[in-house]
Parts: structure tokens; sequence; C-alpha cells
């Protein structure tokens, strides 16, 4: 009896309760349709949307551990790309993820070559003042609407398929969610990867080992700037407007406590994050007006509780199980 507990493979929370909820996002629609609402199709497009953008930031968070504080910059910046692009009459959607991709790339090398010369707090102060330099920037351009804002003129055209409609920018949202997931698990895992994490742990030895950490560093952050570009531009395409508020340090810091509140460092955390935040906002605003009250709380004790966040009590989760059956059979043995 002891051999088969000690051989039984071991089932993890969090990868079945992961696996769990892209199955139940696939079949939103379904209910959607079963149930006449529209509205749940709308919020969890949105849902999916800052989940890859919490992603792209959980890139040089969790593995990097860079606290951006201006990375709501990149998401801005993929929905103007769109919205200016459309406003002169370009609705082609190829057309726009490129220009989207090549701005926030361009963007992100200059402004990553500078801050990453610095760390901790420098970095901090650096990234929140390059973003707050282009919300300024875009609150001065009267011509695409100032601090007013700018409405899209129509949807970005990809070959006939225009994610302006409902359920094709959310089967968009989720194929480039899972692909997100899916490219950050192989990057991660890579030896480029393992640099940057080892780099995250002790720069300075990694360094002295002969890589160049500033180089390792700067290209996953142009990876996670562009990534949050094309979040932005999903973005752009849900809400058909673009404001200089969407890249304020407001939206940076929404971004981050979705990456903590999932977990740090994690694969999933930062969907399970942006799921949990952006769904208990919504039910808390529908109790009472003042749901900040209680929201703010609520976020302290679960990152208290666990440095992973939510991702971080399934794996405690996990551990107390899996440490029930050797506890039993050391019993049995003795």
């Amino acid at each position: 009896m002891s051999l088969l507990l000690l051989t039984r493979p071991k089932r993890s929370s969090s990868a079945l309760l992961s696996t769990l909820l892209l199955v139940l996002l696939a079949l939103v629609p379904l209910y959607a349709y079963s149930f006449a609402d529209s509205f749940i199709v709308t919020l969890i497009t949105r849902i999916l949307i800052f989940a890859i953008a919490a992603t792209s930031l959980n890139l040089i968070l969790g593995y990097g551990g860079l606290v951006s504080f201006g990375h709501a910059l990149f998401l801005g910046l993929g929905v103007y790309a769109a919205a200016i692009m459309g406003f002169h009459g370009i609705t082609n959607g190829w057309l726009q993820l490129l220009v989207t991709l090549a701005v926030c790339a361009s963007v992100g090398l200059i402004t990553g070559s500078i801050a990453l010369r610095t760390t901790g707090i420098s970095f901090i102060m650096i990234t929140l003042a390059f973003a707050q330099m282009f919300y300024f920037l875009f609150v001065s351009l009267s011509q695409y609407g100032g601090d007013d804002g700018l409405r899209m003129a129509s949807g970005s055209d990809f070959s006939g398929i225009i994610l302006t409609e409902s359920l094709t920018l959310y089967f968009t949202s989720f194929a480039v969610l899972c692909l997100s997931l899916y490219a950050c698990h192989r990057l991660v895992h890579s030896r480029f990867g393992i640099v940057v994490r080892a780099s995250k742990i002790n720069d300075q030895r990694m360094k002295a080992l002969g890589y160049s950490t500033f180089r390792y560093r700067l290209t996953v952050y142009v990876i996670s700037a562009a990534l949050c570009g094309v979040a932005g531009l999903l973005y752009g395409n849900l809400t058909q407007f673009a404001s200089p508020s969407y890249m304020s340090w407001t939206t940076s810091g929404e971004l981050i406590v979705m990456v903590m509140l999932g977990g740090m460092g994690t694969l999933f955390g930062p969907l399970f994050g942006a799921l949990a935040m952006i769904l208990t906002e919504e039910w808390l605003k529908s109790i009472t007006e003042h749901w900040m009250i209680i929201f703010g709380p609520l976020i302290v004790v679960v990152v208290t509780t666990s440095r992973l966040g939510l991702m971080g009590m399934l794996t405690a989760l996990d551990d107390r199980r899996n440490r029930q059956p050797a506890r039993a059979s050391s019993q049995e043995a003795s």
C-alpha cells in the first residue's frame, strides 16, 4: 500500500485549474448564445486583453525582477496606433499590427536602453517618467482629440476579419492569449530565459560568468513592450476609443496588481490575476460605490498570505496534499 502511495503520480491543482479555466473561457460564447447574454462576452474579452498585457509585464516583473511603473505606455501606443491609422483611413489590420509592433519595440528599445542602466527605485521612476511624457504628448495632440480622446473610425480589418465584431474579437483575444502563454513558457525555459531569471537572482554573478545581462534584459524588455502593444491594439478594437488615460500610471498600477495577485513568475498567474481583479471589481461595483474600500484590503490579504498570490496558494495546497501520503507511508514503515 505504501509503495502505491509513493509511486502514484502527483496531480497539480494549479495545472488542473489552469486547463479547466482555458476550457471554460473557450465555452463562454456558447454560454452567451444560450442565455442571450452579450455582456459576458464583452466582459471576458476585456479580461483576456488585460491578461495578455499582464503576461507581457510578467516577463520583466515576474521573471526578470524589473518593476516597471510605466508599462501601460505600450498598451496606449497599441491603442493609438490603430486609432490614428484608422483616422487617416488605414484600416488594414496587418499593417496596423506591423506599425504597433514596430512602434512599441522601438520605444521599448529606446526607453529600456536608458532605464535598464539603473536599478531599484531609479528604474521604477524612469519608466514612470517615460510613460508620463508620452501621456502628456498625446494630451497635447489636439488633432487626435487631445485629452478628450479619439474615437476609432472603424475596426481593424484582417483580410475580411473585422475585430469590432464581438465574437471575432473574443476568439482573436483568446487565441493571442494562448499563443502568448505558450511563447512565454518556451521563452522562460530556454537558455535565454534561464539567463534572465538567473540575473534576477544574482546579476553580478551572471556578469562574472561572462553573460551580458544588460542585452538579455533589454531584449526581454522589448519583447514585453511589443506584446503589450498587441494587447493595446485589441483593446482599441474593444472600446472603439483611444484615450491618453490608457497609458497613465494608474493603468500601469492595475497591471502590476494583476501580476502580483495572480502570482509573479508563474505562467498562468497574470490570467488568474486579471480574472480575479476585474470580476471582483465588477461585483463590488454592483454592491457599493465605495468598492475600493473593500477591494484594497482583499488584495493586501491575498498578497501577504502567499508570496506567489493565487497560484502560490494552489502550490501550497499541492504541497500539503502531497505531504500527507508521504507522512502516512513513513508511519506505516515505522
